[in-house]
This record gives C-alpha cells, structure tokens and sequence, in this order.
C-alpha cells in the first residue's frame, strides 16, 4: 500500500521508512510536520498516514489537528496516530467523527512490528485500531460509571476487543469463546449501555464512544 509518515524524529522517520519499504509497501512522503503532510495528502491521496500526535511547532497537537483534517479532507484515508503518552482527548476526538479507518497507538507499540503493521492494514481497509493499553486506560478512567459498571469482567474484555477492531470471529479465537457466546456478550453490551437497536447507528463505535466520551 501507499504511505505517508509524519513524525519530526528523524530516527523513528527513517526508520518507519526503512521498515515499510522491506516490506513491500511504498512510502509516497515522509515528513516533520503537520503542514507538509497536509500538502503531500492533498498532492497525491495515499492508502493511510502514519501521524505523529505532537509535533513542531508547538509540539502540542498539531498532528491531531492533521489527522482530524485529512479525515474531513480526504475521507478514504486511513489514518494511524502515535503517541507518547495515553491523551484520552485525542482519541475521543477521531472516534468522534467517522471512526473507519482510524487508529491510536502508543509510540512504544512501533517496536513490535507485526501488531504494529497488523495496525496498519487495519486502518488502510477502513477498521479500527486502538492499542490495547489506550484501550484498559480509557475503560479504567471512564466516568460513565452507570454503564460500564453493569459490565461482567468478560463483557468488559468482550467490550476491550471491539475497541481495537477486531470482528466477532476474531474476538471468538482471541478470547477463546464461541462465536454465538460473543454475540450474546455484545448484545448484553448494548442493553446495559442502553444503546437501543433503532438507533441508526452503529451500536459497537457507540459502545467504545460511550466510555470514550466519560
């Protein structure tokens, strides 16, 4: 697939380069700040951005401020941010919009290379991928207490999966479970969270939402 890296360490930069093109994908742009990677997508639209959360020159959230961007601009652009640290904020932001093809991961997570490229491909086929320590630290700081304390220790597991993207045959393998158990978990999920059927929406981004939004 075609990439576009956004970080201003010129180690992680080069790296992430070096690391996509060994495996076969091409890296159309690799840039240091919000400002050129918002010229390199317009230029020529890629499969999905890898965007670093804070960089020059504020080092505060201008990559944020990209992602959200390049989403409004470039819908069918997956986009994959990095982060140092767990902003609750930040994540709520993308999930607040269309949550396909949106991901969240901590910068420490780029060193295991398989979930880090499985993370990838998931927001490049329009998935979700949010990293499972974002993920434990969202649900454990979430003040939406009424809800989610209803939630039985496997609900919650069940809920955690849903949060990264994975469907309900791969929670089954993940958790070790049946398909038909999943499936009665998630709508167990929903009742308790109230998030009726006839809503028009789509009842698994609002169940991560809900936690999300606290």
């Amino acid at each position: 697939m075609r990439v576009i890296l956004a970080d201003d360490s010129t180690l992680l930069r080069e790296g992430l380069v070096r690391l996509l093109t060994e495996e076969g994908h091409q890296v159309t742009a690799a840039v240091a700040d919000a400002e050129a990677l918002l010229a390199a997508v317009d230029l020529a639209p890629p499969d999905a951005a890898v965007i670093d959360v804070r960089m020059p020159p504020t080092h505060t959230h201008e990559g944020l401020r990209a992602a959200l961007e390049i989403r409004r601009r470039h819908p069918g652009v997956g986009v994959l941010v990095l982060s140092q640290y767990v902003e609750r904020r930040y994540a709520t932001e993308l999930l607040t919009g269309t949550p396909a093809g949106v991901g969240y991961l901590l910068k420490d997570r780029v060193t295991e290379i398989e979930e880090f490229l499985d993370a990838l491909h998931r927001v490049a086929r329009g998935r979700t991928a949010f990293d499972p320590e974002v993920v434990r630290r969202l649900l454990a700081r979430s003040t939406h207490a009424q809800g989610l304390a209803r939630l039985t220790p496997r609900e919650r597991e069940v809920l955690h999966e849903i949060a990264q993207g994975h469907a309900n045959t791969a929670i089954a393998d993940r958790l070790r479970i049946s398909r038909s158990a999943v499936e009665k978990h998630i709508n167990t999920i929903f009742d308790k969270l109230d998030l009726p059927a006839a809503s028009g929406q789509s009842r698994r981004v609002l169940a991560v939402l809900r936690y999300l939004n606290g």
